[in-house]
């Protein structure tokens, strides 16, 4: 099963360094660093595209850190990080920040690779996370109880997940509670009863390396929900900043993008 999109195969902190020549951001006189701090999906694509312009720019070090959409936001905004990574489109209060678009993803189910369910519906989905429904023959499975698996407040992931099916975090009735995507696809890969939603990106990256999970499609679509991967800063880009963000939206990281099961955006 073929598909356009990246993977984001590292997980919390990720520090790399980049080089380059020209000046630093006055904002950051006195270090040669470019600051990048937020979504745990972009970070680790981000992390590749970095090293690649270490290669072409010696001089300048670039840490990316991740922690989730709303620390990149928040970072951003207060000048703590010169970038902040999100893994949503920007919403109504988020328009004074800058964004820009360096990839497409898409948001998936996944369940156990030995798991008979071949796929569930919105309304199954709602039911198993809102408790209602609590076991796999209830949607056509084995007799076991299902492992709900959800994500950490913070997390552009979470918040799509509940605007696609209407609900509110403190409705879903989760067992696990996991932060960046590859923590959730261990946690379900190692429990052959659990369900839970990652980037289709990481999902697709880890089935091709073997890892015990597998697509669940909803209504017969893999990736239910579509979203970009954006960078955003707190002022219009430029110097340092803006070269970088070029970089990172130019055909030159296309090979990265598709390498991660990412789809790469064209101008």
């Amino acid at each position: 099963m073929q598909r356009n999109f990246i993977r984001l195969g590292l997980v919390g902190f990720v520090c790399v360094t980049i080089a380059w020549l020209l000046p630093v951001p006055t904002a950051h006189a006195g270090r040669v660093a470019l600051i990048l701090t937020g979504s745990s999906t972009v970070a680790p694509l981000v992390a590749e595209i970095a090293k690649r312009f270490e290669t072409l720019h010696p001089g300048v070090r670039v840490d990316v850190q991740a922690g989730g959409s709303s620390r990149g936001l928040a970072d951003a905004r207060d000048g703590v990080a010169d970038i902040g990574m999100v893994s949503r489109a920007p919403s109504a209060d988020e328009q004074d920040l800058h964004a820009r678009t360096i990839a497409q993803d898409g948001i998936c189910m996944i369940a156990h690779r030995d798991n008979l369910v071949a796929e569930l519906t919105d309304e199954q989905v709602s039911l198993i996370y809102t408790g209602q429904i609590t076991n796999w023959r209830d949607v056509g499975g084995l007799d076991a109880p299902i492992t709900v698996v959800n994500k950490a407040e913070g997390r552009s992931t979470l918040e799509l997940f509940l605007h696609h099916f209407e609900l509110k975090n403190s409705a879903i009735k989760p067992h696990v509670v996991i932060g960046d995507n590859e923590q959730g696809i261990k946690t379900v890969a190692g429990n052959p009863h659990a369900i839970g939603y990652v980037s289709i990106g990481t999902a697709e990256y880890d089935l091709a390396n073997g890892v015990a999970i597998k697509v669940l499609p909803i209504g017969g679509v893999a990736a239910f929900i579509s979203r970009p991967l954006n960078l955003v800063t707190r002022e219009q880009p430029k110097g340092l900043i803006s070269t970088f963000l070029d970089f990172a939206q130019s055909q030159a990281v296309h090979d990265i993008v598709r390498g991660q099961y990412f789809v790469p955006i064209t101008k």
